[in-house]
């Protein structure tokens, strides 16, 4: 079985959710991004433009923190749910930042000495934007009222096409919009999934739809 798992996905898909009752089920170390360690990240929501560099280079450095090289032990020694990648990162710097801002952030980036271990399997959450957008709302997170439709359709784009071409690990999509894993019965299949061997990509639909 999966020794370090990773649930991803845009703003409200419900990563933490998900990441949440896996490593409750499965009894595995649970490390979540807090978002509440960025201090600009709600200026960002306000002021995109003035505010996109340091708010990205805020996550960056917190990022790069949690895969330090000298916390390889805890990845060696530890089964672990995760609801992020390294790798977002970068997805959320193409978005946000201009040309030059780019430059700077993969300069400073190219200069972090940190390792993300390769996970056992990412499970990639999607759903419909209208979607998204009603479930960030009813989480009721203030800062989070200013995301617009274009640019979460933007995060919700640079997913895609980041999965599309995914090799690094076995990849499991779940689209959020027609399966509710919070459902007894579809999650209890999601776990016997999990449980498997898998390679690939492959996709979970119980209902078959």
């Amino acid at each position: 079985m999966s020794k370090y798992i990773v649930v991803e996905g845009p703003i409200g898909v419900g990563k933490t959710t998900l990441a949440k009752k896996i490593a409750h089920s499965l009894h595995y170390e649970l490390m979540l991004e807090t978002f509440s360690d960025n201090p600009f990240l709600i200026n960002f929501y306000k002021n995109q433009k003035e505010f996109a560099l340091a708010t990205q280079l805020q996550f960056l450095l917190n990022r790069s923190k949690v895969f330090a090289r000298e916390r390889k032990d805890f990845f060696a020694s530890n089964e672990i749910v995760s609801d992020f990648l390294m790798k977002k990162d970068k997805l959320f710097a193409e978005i946000i930042l201009n040309h030059e801002e780019l430059n700077l952030y993969y300069d400073i980036s190219s200069k972090l000495d940190f390792h993300e271990p390769k996970p056992d399997l990412v499970i990639y959450l999607q759903a419909d934007i209208n979607i998204l957008l009603n479930r960030i709302q009813k989480r009721g997170e203030i800062y989070e009222y200013q995301i617009t439709s274009d640019y979460l359709g933007s995060i919700v784009n640079a997913y895609a096409k980041y999965f599309h071409s995914y090799e690094e690990s076995p990849l499991l999509v779940i689209n959020t919009s027609n399966v509710d894993v919070n459902k007894p019965d579809d999650y209890s299949l999601l776990l016997d999934v999990i449980k498997k061997d898998l390679k690939g990509k492959n996709y979970f639909n119980p209902s078959g739809i």
